[in-house]
Parts: C-alpha cells; sequence; structure tokens
C-alpha cells in the first residue's frame, strides 16, 4: 500500500507497519510519481500547489487524513468514494493557548510596551486586564472548551457560542444580542460557506467600544476592510493569527493598523501538536490496516 506522508517523521512512525510503502510529499518540491497508486494521503500543513488537480490524478486514493483541524482545501475537490478525516484534537492545546497569550497581550498592551523598549522608553500607564471580563468564544468545539479550560483560573466570565445550541451552549442566532457584553470575542470556528464573511460591519458595531477580536479560525471569516475601519477609530482592537489575505502581503494596512497584534498562522505551529500529530496518524493508519472505524470522519462541511 503507497502512502505519501508529509514529513520524514511522519514516515519515521509508519515505517514498522506491515506492506506500507511511505513516499515523503512536503508540496515543496517537485511532484513525486505514482499519485495514481496512492491509496492514503496524508497532506502537509500548508496545501500544496493544485490540491484540485492532484486529486484528479489520485485515481486510487481511499483515505485523505488531514493533519489539520480544517478541511476546506480538500473538501470541494475529494473524490467520490474517499474517506476524509481531520486532525480534530491535534492542535487544540497550542491554538488555545496561542488565544490566551494574544488577548493577554493585546489587553496589557504588551506590543506597545515592547517598542518602547527597543528605543529606550520608560513609559509608564494604566493597561486593560483580562480579570472580570466575558470572553465570548464562537465556535466551541474541541479548541474552544481547551481554551476555556486555560481561562479558568483567570476571573472571567466565558460565554459560548456554536453553530447548534446544547446545554450550556448558545446557538448562533443568538449570537447578535451576545456581542455587547464581550471584553473579547474569539474567533474558532471553521471556515465554510456560512461562516465566511461572519464578522462583517455589522457584527463588529455591535462589539463594545474597546473590546477585543481575537481571530484563530480563518482569515476569511472576518472582513478585512470592516476590520480595518474599526481599528483605525481606536474603537476596537485585534489579534490575528490568520487574515484575509493570507499571508498577508508587504504594505497592507492591516500592518500598521493600530491596535492590531498579528502573528503569521503559528497558534498551532509547536512541538505539542508535532507530537499529537505522529500519534493520530499512527492511530489511524493501525485502524485502517485493521479495517477499524476511523477517527474524525468528515460527513459534512467539516
Amino acid at each position: 500500500m503507497k502512502i505519501w506522508v508529509p514529513s520524514d517523521a511522519v514516515a519515521a512512525v509508519l515505517s514498522d507497519l506491515p506492506d506500507v510503502e511511505c513516499v515523503t510529499y512536503d508540496g515543496r518540491g517537485p511532484e513525486p510519481e505514482g499519485a495514481e497508486r496512492v491509496e492514503v494521503w496524508i497532506p502537509p500543513l500548508i496545501p500544496v500547489p493544485d490540491t484540485g488537480g492532484l486529486l484528479g490524478r489520485m485515481s486510487g486514493l481511499r483515505l485523505l487524513q488531514t493533519v489539520t483541524a480544517g478541511v476546506e482545501p480538500y473538501r470541494p475537490h475529494l473524490p467520490e468514494g474517499v474517506m476524509l478525516c481531520n486532525a480534530r484534537g491535534v492542535h487544540d492545546a497550542g491554538t488555545a493557548e496561542w488565544a490566551v497569550g494574544a488577548m493577554i497581550a493585546v489587553l496589557r498592551e504588551f506590543p506597545g510596551f515592547t517598542d518602547a523598549q527597543r528605543r529606550g522608553e520608560w513609559t509608564y500607564r494604566h493597561t486593560g486586564v483580562l480579570a472580570d471580563s466575558t470572553v465570548l468564544i464562537v465556535g466551541y468545539g474541541s479548541i474552544g472548551g481547551a481554551l476555556e479550560r486555560r481561562l479558568d483560573g483567570f476571573e472571567v466570565e466565558v460565554v459560548k457560542v456554536a453553530r447548534t445550541a446544547r446545554d450550556g451552549v448558545h446557538g448562533m442566532d443568538e449570537l447578535p444580542a451576545l456581542l455587547p457584553a464581550a471584553d473579547v470575542v474569539v474567533l474558532l470556528v471553521p471556515a465554510t460557506p456560512q461562516t465566511s464573511g461572519l464578522v462583517d460591519a455589522a457584527f463588529l458595531s455591535r462589539m463594545k467600544d474597546g473590546a477585543v477580536l481575537v481571530n484563530a479560525a480563518r482569515g476569511p471569516v472576518v472582513d478585512t476592510d470592516a476590520l480595518l475601519a474599526e481599528l483605525k477609530t481606536g474603537r476596537l482592537r485585534a489579534a490575528l493569527d490568520v487574515t484575509d489575505p493570507e499571508p498577508l502581503p508587504e504594505g497592507h494596512p492591516l500592518w500598521s493598523a493600530p491596535g492590531v497584534l498579528i502573528t503569521p498562522h503559528v497558534a498551532g505551529s509547536t512541538p505539542a501538536s508535532g507530537r499529537r500529530t505522529l500519534r493520530l496518524v499512527r492511530s489511524q493508519l493501525l485502524r485502517y490496516l485493521a479495517g477499524e472505524p476511523l477517527n474524525n470522519v468528515i460527513t459534512d462541511a467539516y
């Protein structure tokens, strides 16, 4: 059985499996030969060029196991009969930790103090604080649960919103009424047609003065022009690990907008995520070879 894997580390954890041939393809070099004979594909973290074209050539593909929670690069191009599984849980710790760090950095004005440090200036002032805040998590899934656990002890109220309402979790239809009370709004929704442009001018206008928008979801969830308009007035602040466009090009106005902290989509790029990816991939392949049900099977948009 031929498997394309994203790294030598993944190949190593599968090396003892019987009758398995691993070929490493990280998307940065020439495409290996024999795409039509690949039965299992584990694509790299960053999608390969022409994902749709490659999937069209993979006539023997039976399983596509991503190393990301998001599957939007693959879902529209998936050939009929191919099982799609995501990496739910792998990046929970890193992404949740980034979200906590990002909101604290913005509220306590760490970027401004860092700039002052470089200038050698002692710029004493009062700052905001996370304590006594209301944190609204939009897209409460496994990452949202990890974020809530990390916020325990920060003396905040956590309000949760998900696609479907359940005990202790509000539905998306309640979101407009919840926004005005939130001091921090954290976006963790998947990229779907329904979430594209979710955070538009109307959404942002409902946020209270001085609130912080934290985007750890996907760039197109936020209307960039609408966010820029709010940042330029100083009414809202933001922490963005993802942007639209992405990568953010040199000279884009987001780079110089006031009150924004930007990181280059690194929230889940941690050693912990790497270790958990290897465990997940091995577990899934053992299940696949034994004919057992797989975890994280995608049957809808996500």
